[in-house]
């Protein structure tokens, strides 16, 4: 019987005790003396969000399906266990064998937010493994991250080894097998780190060197080794429904963020929204084969218990077979207490007849995401959504019995005007107006609620707004009080309730998603003066940031609201997405021109990811 690493007077000490015991339904237990590899997976926030993240579920049963390797899990530890390790020195460990990671083989981290840099430093600092990668030697684990964020890995460059750029499924293998081959040679880091950097999609920072301009912009990145390739080309899986999916996906004792199955039906989008990153880096886009799915959902079901189903995927509305397995759904679960979730739908007729069959939704309200209140503005950030198909999608909703519409808008897009700002407000008055015109007063279910959200916009890599500049903090906030006050003129204000994000948080975001290899040194002296669980409202201190980055020498502006021009060298040019960068400025271009670009499966606009294209994607259909 394994012994926990934690005594019982400090899990009765901490709050949610089971999220360090480990030991839940389809957790995976190996002899330790029949391995050779022991790979700790880390999601570096804590357990109750880790445990719903995908990614870590599907990469946990790839390497747990591999002869000879163990792949274990590890989470930040919440604030209050932290401080107890800290005091009693206990060394962060693995919550299948309560092990120290600092004795695994590698520290895989998920890269999957911004705002999470800091509890990286928390992780490793925890685990006794110096924070910094030159400081660290063969007694250390390799410390390896993937995820969003790794599509600009620089800003972490000097934490990590090495970055896995791209779909996970595809050359972790080849990665084992260096690493063995280079033990079994007697082989330094340094000599496996160099064969890592000849395996597609890895990345190995300290390799480069970054070299400035006088105006802090880069004036060169550059391979020091002749192993290391001048680009790195993100890996890709070819066929969805030819790889890893778990069949048995761990299940927690305690309620996570997201309790329920996820069926991942696509990977991809063909919507071409200017603003969204995930757009870009996951194309083409790629389904799972139908059958695939429908014996997936079964046997996950079967093996979790879970009473809910969700089909995840960039764009729902767009997966060719969704008619196909929502009928399969329906039919195999009727009566079984199964919910089925649709994110990512568009509100159109055959959604709506879905949405009606499925339990409990009419509890729940429904969501649009105009992302902007004009036309004008949709058409720059090529939503490819029209006034019309919003209030259609409205009158379908409210004439089948719904009452509740959550819609989501975004502040500081590219060119965005008074009367952009303003829309928001029209907007969600004509909505709720329609239900007031189309719903006679004896069949109403009570009022009209909308809930209009705006997110405050951040740049990112590999999008066609990677040139646009950030506003201000104070600009950002004098956008949502022009919203607020228009939201007050309006006829049915009762009926409308209008929230927005925290500007200091979208600032620091934009600073570190744009950011390059210097920043490193900010993000130290933030953990160091006790910024962790950034992405924590109640944690998040914004002028402890702005003292770490002035005192790295850098300004915030630099990376936030400076213009940038076309040519300029960005910190991530050196990864290859399969999309162009001349088509991301020709997708700026059309953007101020206000130019809408027509969606993938409509015709192809030469992006460039025809070069990652396999067969049964949309550039073949």
């Amino acid at each position: 019987m394994r012994k926990l690493a934690l005594s019982d007077d400090i899990l009765m000490k901490v709050d949610k005790p089971a999220r360090y015991i480990g030991n839940e339904v389809n957790m995976v237990v190996k002899n330790i003396n029949e391995i050779d590899i022991r790979f700790a997976m880390c999601f570096p926030d804590v357990y109750d969000i880790g445990m719903s993240h995908l990614g870590i579920q599907i990469l946990y049963d790839m390497f747990n399906k591999m002869d000879g390797v163990y792949c274990e899990r590890v989470y930040s530890p919440w604030t209050d266990l932290d401080e107890i390790m800290r005091k009693e020195n206990i060394p962060l460990f693995a919550l299948e064998s309560q092990d120290p990671i600092k004795d695994f083989d590698f520290l895989g981290i998920t890269l999957q937010y911004e705002m999470c840099y800091t509890n990286i430093l928390q992780i490793l600092d925890l685990a006794g493994i110096p924070l910094l990668a030159k400081d660290r030697d063969e007694r250390f684990p390799i410390v390896i991250g993937g995820g969003p964020c790794s599509y600009n890995p620089e800003p972490i460059a000097d934490f990590f080894d090495i970055f896995y750029i791209g779909e996970g499924e595809t050359v972790y293998e080849d990665l084992i097998n260096a690493y063995r081959e280079n033990r079994k040679n007697n082989g330094s880091k340094t000599d496996f780190l160099k064969m890592a950097a000849q395996i597609g999609g890895l990345y190995v920072p300290a390799f480069y060197d970054v070299t400035y301009n006088e105006d802090g912009t880069i004036k060169a990145f550059e391979p020091n080794v002749p192993e290391a390739p001048r680009k790195v080309r993100k890996e890709v899986v070819t066929d969805l429904s030819d790889t890893v999916y778990p069949d048995k996906p761990l299940v927690p004792f305690i309620k996570s963020v997201q309790d329920r199955m996820v069926l991942e039906i696509q990977r991809g989008c063909i919507r071409g929204c200017r603003f969204c990153q995930a757009g870009t880096i996951y194309r083409p886009l790629r389904e799972r084969n139908l059958e695939f799915l429908k014996e997936k959902a079964v046997s996950m079901l079967e093996t979790t218990g879970h009473e809910e189903i969700s089909l995840s995927s960039l764009s729902s509305s767009d997966y060719s077979q969704l008619k196909e397995l929502l009928d399969f759904l329906l039919d195999e679960f009727k009566g079984k207490g199964v919910n089925i979730s649709l994110p990512s739908l568009r509100i159109d007729a055959f959604s709506l007849d879905v949405m009606s069959k499925v339990q409990d939704i009419k509890k729940s309200s429904l969501t649009f995401a105009p992302e902007a209140g004009t036309q004008r503005l949709r058409n720059v950030i090529n939503k490819g959504l029209t006034e019309d198909d919003i209030m259609n999608g409205a009158s379908l909703a409210f004439e089948g019995g719904w009452n509740r519409v959550k819609l989501y808008f975004m502040l500081g897009l590219p060119t965005e005007t008074i009367e952009d700002m303003e829309g928001i407000a029209v907007l969600s008055d004509k909505i709720a107006r329609l239900y007031y015109e189309l719903i006679p007063k004896e069949k109403r279910n009570g009022k009209v609620q909308i809930v209009a959200s705006s997110s405050f916009f951040v740049p990112k890599p590999f999008t066609p707004f990677q040139w646009a500049p950030m506003c201000t903090r104070e600009e950002f906030i004098e956008r949502a009080m022009i919203v607020k006050n228009k939201v007050n003129d309006m006829l049915n204000r009762k009926s409308i309730k209008y929230n927005w994000h925290e500007a200091d948080v979208t600032i620091l975001e934009g600073v570190l998603a744009r950011g390059d290899r210097r920043l490193g040194k900010a993000i130290l002296n933030a953990y160091n003066d006790g910024c962790l669980y950034d992405a924590w409202g109640e944690h998040f201190i914004f002028d402890k940031w702005v003292k770490a980055i002035n005192d790295a020498g850098l300004n915030i502006e630099f990376y936030t609201t400076r213009p940038r021009d076309l040519d300029e060298i960005f910190p991530w040019d050196f990864i290859d997405i399969g999309v162009t960068k001349d088509f991301l400025k020709r997708e700026w271009n059309n953007a101020l021109e206000e130019k809408v670009t027509p969606n993938c499966s409509v015709k192809c606009s030469g992006c460039g990811a025809a070069s990652l294209v396999y067969e049964g994607t949309v550039c073949q259909r």
